[in-house]
C-alpha cells in the first residue's frame, strides 16, 4: 500500500486550467481517469487526510504510486479525452457499465450497391443505417417481414445474391413479392436504393406522410375501377399498420427522445435506456456498474451519456435527451452531444406530463434491473470466493489466486502443434488476456517438452517486460502509454493440463528462470486429481467441491481454445495448393485454372500452350505454373495394398471446394487470442 504523499505533485506545479489526469499503480498500468474544470483544485481532493476519503477513493490513492495529466483548451475536449482514454486503458477504478448481452439492431446497408436489411449485433459499421436495440431478434423479423410487403428491399446474403444472379433464378422472396429482385433486374440499382430510402424514412417514424400517401393511391385506383391494385394498396396499408402497432405510442407529440432512469445502493448502480422515436419507443436495453469510485447519480449519468453517445453521430443521438439528474457543470455535456449530433441537442430533466409519466416507467425498469441482478450476483460472488479459497487450501497457497493462468497442448499426430494460454481473475474469464503459441522447438509429439518449451518462453517474456519497465532499476526508462503489455503482468497459479509429468516439466521452466512465487498445478483428466510439483501423490479434491469445478472449467477453456487454433491450421495446412507458390499468382487467377481444367492433377499434364488458353495468363506465368506443378508432382501413385488398386487421390487443396474440417470464424473472445 502506496502512500499518497509520497508522489503528491507539488501544488504550484499542477496548472489551474481544464484537463485529463491519470493515476498509475506501480506497474505502471492506469487505474483511475479523471477530468477537472481547474487540474489543481480536483487533485487536491485527493491528497488530504485518508480518514477523510471515501473508502473506495482511499484505495485508489493508495494503491496508485503516481499521478499526470494533460492540459486542454475547453471541458468539452476534456470529456471527450476522459472517453478515450476510458476507453484505450481500461481503468479498474472507473465506473464502467457491463452489459450481459449484445443487443440486436435492424440494420440497412446503405453502403452496400444493392442494400440489405439484416440484423446485426456488435459494434456499428460506417454506411449502415440502425434501427433499435430491439429486446429480441426475433421482434426485428417480424416487423421485417410485414415491412416487406410494402417495401420489398433485398434481405439475402452476399453469396445467395451472387448465386441468383448467375442462375438467372431468384429466390423464393422474389417469387412471393417480398423482394424486388435486384439479383436478376426485376428493378435498377436506383430503384432498388429508392425502396430502402423509403424502408429507412419509414423506420425512423416518417409513418404518417407514408400512410396518407398510399391511402391517396388507393382511394384514386378504386376511382379507376383498377380494383386489384386498390386491394393490394389496401393490404400494403393494412400490414405497415400492423407494424407500427408493435411499437407503443407513449409520447402523442412523435418525440424523438432518449429517455435515462439510474437505481443505485451503495455498491452498484443499474442504468436503463428507453429509445424513442416518432412517440413510439423503439428499443430499450440497460447496463450495471459496480460503484469502484465515489461517483454521485449525476456522475453516473455522464458517464453512460459518454458510453451510450461515444461512438455514434447524426441522426443516432436524438435530438432531446431526458435524464434523472443534470451533469454538473452541464454545458460541456450538452455541447459535446450537439458536436456528435451537428445540431442543438436538449439535456434535461422532465418535470411534468407525459415525458415524467415515461420516465417513471424507465426509472421502474433500471430498479427491478438492479434488484435482479443483485439476486443472481451474490450467489454467483458467493460461490466463486469460496471456489478460491478452496483452491488455495488445497494448494496450501498464501492468499487465493485471483489471477490464475492455464496451459494446455494440442496436436493431430505430432502435426500442427499448438499450445493454448488462457487467463482467469477473480474466478472469471480474462479473454483480453488469452494468448496461442506455436512449437517452433522441435517437431513431432512430445507434450511434456511442448509445455517446458510454452512455459518458459510465456514467463521469459514476462522478465524481460519486468526488467524493461523498470521495476528491477529505478533509474531504468518508463513507458509512457500505460497499455497492458503482453505478458507483463504474473499469475499467482499456473495450472497445466496433465499430469506430474507436465507438472514437472512446468516448474523446471519456472526454476531455470529463477521464479519461485509462483504456484504450480496440473488437473488430470482420468480421475481429475491435482498434481503439485515434487509430491508423490496427488490431491484429490471432493467431486462436489467448488474449487475442482473453477479448476475444471479453467482446464476445459483451455483445451477448447487451443483445439480450435490447432484446427485451424490444420484446414488451413489442408487446403493448400501447389499453387500456392507459384509467385505473382493471386486467388482470382488460381480459381480461374482451378475451373477451367477442374483439378491440379489435370492442370499437372497440361501443355504449356493450354495454360495460356485461360485468360490473364501470359505465357512467362504458364512457364513458371507448369515447373512449379512439375517440382510438387508426386513421386509415384498410392496403392491399396489389400486390394491392388491405384488409388487416384487428388492433392489437398486442389479445388476452391475441396473437402476439409470447416473452420468458421471464432467468436470475439477468440479472435483477441494473439499468437505468439
Amino acid at each position: 500500500m502506496a502512500d499518497p504523499s509520497s508522489y503528491r505533485p507539488r501544488p504550484g506545479d499542477i496548472p489551474d486550467s481544464p484537463g485529463v489526469y491519470r493515476f498509475r499503480d506501480e506497474h505502471r498500468r492506469v487505474i483511475y481517469v479523471g477530468k477537472a474544470k481547474s487540474l489543481r483544485q480536483r487533485l487536491a481532493n485527493y491528497f488530504q487526510d485518508l480518514a477523510n476519503l471515501h473508502p473506495r477513493t482511499r484505495t485508489m490513492v493508495t494503491t496508485a504510486a503516481t499521478v499526470e495529466w494533460t492540459v486542454v483548451s475547453t471541458e468539452v475536449e476534456a470529456l471527450q479525452l476522459e472517453y478515450t482514454w476510458i476507453k484505450e486503458f481500461d481503468p479498474r477504478f472507473n465506473v464502467k457499465y457491463r452489459d450481459d448481452k449484445s443487443y440486436p439492431y435492424l440494420a440497412v446497408t446503405m453502403n452496400e450497391d444493392f442494400p440489405r436489411v439484416q440484423v446485426m449485433r456488435g459494434h456499428k459499421r460506417k454506411g449502415v443505417r440502425y434501427f433499435g436495440p430491439y429486446g429480441h431478434a426475433w421482434a426485428i423479423r417480424d416487423t421485417v417481414d410485414l415491412l416487406l410487403r410494402v417495401f420489398p428491399v433485398r434481405t439475402c446474403s452476399a453469396g445467395v445474391f451472387k448465386n441468383a444472379a448467375r442462375t438467372g433464378r431468384p429466390c423464393l422472396l422474389g417469387y412471393i413479392g417480398k423482394c424486388s429482385a435486384p439479383c436478376v433486374g426485376r428493378v435498377t440499382p436506383e430503384e432498388h436504393r429508392d425502396l430502402a430510402e423509403e424502408f429507412c424514412d419509414f423506420m425512423a417514424g416518417r409513418t404518417g406522410t407514408y400512410l396518407r400517401r398510399l391511402e391517396k393511391r388507393m382511394t384514386e385506383a378504386a376511382e379507376e375501377m383498377e380494383y386489384e391494385r386498390a386491394a393490394r394498396l389496401r393490404d400494403d396499408i393494412e400490414a405497415l399498420r400492423k407494424a407500427m402497432e408493435k411499437s407503443a405510442v407513449v409520447l402523442t407529440d412523435a418525440t424523438d427522445a432518449d429517455l435515462i432512469a439510474v437505481a443505485e445502493d451503495e455498491l452498484e448502480a443499474a442504468v436503463q435506456i428507453f429509445h424513442v422515436r416518432g412517440g413510439r419507443v423503439r428499443g430499450q436495453r440497460g447496463w450495471v456498474t459496480d460503484k469502484v469510485e465515489d461517483v454521485t447519480t449525476a456522475a453516473l449519468v455522464e458517464h453512460a451519456l459518454q458510453q451510450l453517445y461515444g461512438e455514434e453521430t447524426g441522426d443516432s443521438v436524438p435530438k432531446e435527451v431526458l435524464v434523472p439528474a443534470l451533469p454538473d457543470p452541464i454545458e460541456p455535456v450538452q455541447d459535446w452531444l450537439t458536436d456528435r449530433r451537428g445540431s442543438n441537442v436538449s439535456l434535461r430533466i422532465p418535470q411534468r406530463g407525459d415525458k415524467k409519466a415515461l420516465m417513471e416507467t424507465v426509472q421502474r425498469n433500471a430498479q427491478q434491473a438492479l434488484a435482479l441482478h443483485k439476486t443472481k450476483r451474490a450467489s454467483d460472488l458467493t460461490t466463486r470466493s469460496r471456489a478460491l479459497e478452496e483452491i488455495a487450501d488445497a494448494l496450501d497457497l498464501d492468499s487465493a489466486p485471483l489471477r490464475i493462468e492455464c496451459y494446455d497442448i494440442s496436436h493431430l499426430q505430432g502435426e500442427d502443434v499448438v499450445a493454448s494460454m488462457v487467463v482467469f481473475e477473480d474466478g472469471l474469464q480474462r479473454k483480453s488476456e488469452y494468448r496461442r503459441f506455436q512449437i517452433k522447438g522441435f517437431e513431432g509429439q512430445d507434450d511434456v517438452r511442448s509445455m517446458h518449451e510454452v512455459i518458459n518462453r510465456r514467463f521469459r517474456r514476462y522478465l524481460a517486460e519486468k526488467e524493461r519497465t523498470g521495476e528491477w532499476d529505478g533509474d531504468a526508462p518508463l513507458e509512457d502509454d500505460g497499455r497492458p503489455k503482453r505478458f507483463a503482468y504474473p499469475p499467482q497459479l499456473v495450472v497445466v493440463d496433465g499430469g506430474r509429468p507436465q507438472v514437472a516439466a512446468a516448474k523446471k521452466a519456472l526454476d531455470g528462470l529463477g521464479i519461485d512465487d509462483i504456484a504450480v498445478c496440473g488437473l488430470a483428466k482420468r480421475l481429475e486429481e491435482v498434481w503439485l510439483p515434487d509430491e508423490e501423490d496427488p490431491v484429490v479434491l471432493p467431486r462436489t467441491s467448488e474449487g475442482l469445478y473453477l479448476l475444471q472449467r479453467v482446464r476445459d477453456e483451455a483445451h477448447r481454445f487451443a483445439i480450435t487454433y490447432q484446427r485451424t491450421k490444420r484446414a488451413k495446412r489442408l487446403r493448400a495448393s501447389p499453387l500456392d507458390d507459384v509467385p505473382g499468382l493471386g486467388e482470382t487467377r488460381k480459381q480461374a485454372l482451378i475451373k477451367h481444367f477442374g483439378s491440379v492433377k489435370k492442370l499437372r499434364s497440361a501443355t504449356i500452350d493450354q495454360i495460356q488458353e485461360i485468360p490473364g495468363i501470359g505465357r512467362k506465368t504458364a512457364e513458371t505454373i507448369a515447373v512449379a506443378l512439375a517440382r510438387t508432382a508426386p513421386a509415384a501413385p498410392a496403392v491399396n495394398t489389400a486390394t491392388g488398386e491405384i488409388i487416384e487421390e487428388e492433392e489437398p487443396g486442389a479445388t476452391p471446394d475441396s473437402p476439409g474440417e470447416p473452420v468458421t470464424a471464432g467468436p470475439p473472445d477468440e479472435r483477441r487470442g494473439q499468437e505468439t
